[in-house]
């Protein structure tokens, strides 16, 4: 197991972040994965606890990351920002495209608490039983029955990367005890570990939770204190229902102005939107001067 030098960290007293040599070890070996992958685990396994970490938003961010590393695997070169655009700009009757279609699967799977209901709607072309047996516990080791549930899809459908990957990460939250899918896996694994089997794939697994707990540690860190700023300026706005377009962004990763209208007037929207960026309480996440998005 080869360790290198890691950067510092910087987290919120109140989140857990990743050792330095854990940041930075390479597995080798399955053992060694298998050690790194549960103590990376036991650290998710805090944020997914705290109080601190905004829950949903960070979720989702995380959605946005696996729908573009699943649209990657289906051969689609689609980034963060076009699936950002093919879903919250969608207009009434139109649809988001192929790979706009993996980012709201992936969103609608972390937003409902884990059962097989919930995950038969983010996952259309699974049954109920197949659902029902990637989140059944069952006897061997966490990655064992993770790697199963991920090779049991793809055996009967391999160009379903996406609703392996949503199953599998279903399947270890299960395990963990956690309420909520964490979207972990796909970050993590290239085309060519999708057809391993066996120990290969397990260890393809482990070192994929690895990689992903390096970003969702962080990531859960920096989005706390964004939301921490956005609540501290939230008593300066004056608009009708900004408290509750705050909360609306404490709890997505994005949202154009247009969302907010139900809330307010569309001017109003607009204005809010802009207050909050000038405040440094928002980022417009596009660059556009239209067709605008926002988030934390």
């Amino acid at each position: 197991m080869r360790v290198t030098r890691s950067l510092p960290h910087d987290s919120p007293a109140d989140l857990p972040w990743l050792p330095d040599w854990l940041a930075a070890v390479r597995p080798d070996t399955l053992e060694d994965a298998a050690f790194c992958a549960g103590a990376a685990l036991s650290v998710l396994h805090r944020v997914v606890a705290s109080a601190d970490a905004p829950q949903a938003l960070w979720r989702d961010r995380l959605a946005l990351g696996a729908a573009e590393a699943c649209a990657g695997l289906a051969g689609r070169p689609d980034r963060e920002a076009e699936l950002r655009d093919a879903v919250h700009l969608l207009r009434p009757g139109e649809t988001s495209g192929p790979a706009g279609e993996i980012f709201r699967l992936w969103r609608q799977a972390v937003a409902r608490p884990l059962s097989v209901a919930a995950l038969g709607r983010a996952l259309p072309g699974l049954d109920a039983a197949q659902i029902a047996r990637g989140l059944a516990v069952r006897p061997g080791s966490l990655m064992a029955r993770v790697a199963d549930t991920l090779a049991a899809v793809l055996a009967g459908a391999p160009r379903a990367e996406a609703a392996a990957l949503i199953l599998a990460d279903a399947a270890l939250a299960r395990a963990m005890g956690w309420d909520h899918v964490v979207p972990l896996l796909a970050v993590g694994l290239k085309p060519r570990d999708l057809r391993q089997t066996g120990d290969d794939l397990r260890l393809a697994c482990h070192r994929a939770v690895l990689s992903a707990a390096r970003i969702a540690v962080p990531l859960a860190a920096d989005l706390a204190r964004r939301a921490d700023r956005l609540r501290a300026v939230t008593p300066q706005l004056r608009a009708k229902g900004a408290a509750a377009a705050v909360e609306r962004f404490l709890n997505r990763d994005a949202l154009p102005a247009t969302g907010l209208t139900d809330l307010m007037s569309d001017r109003a929207a607009r204005r809010l939107c802009d207050r909050l960026v000038g405040l440094g309480a928002l980022r417009e996440l596009t660059g556009r001067e239209t067709f605008r998005l926002y988030g934390v």
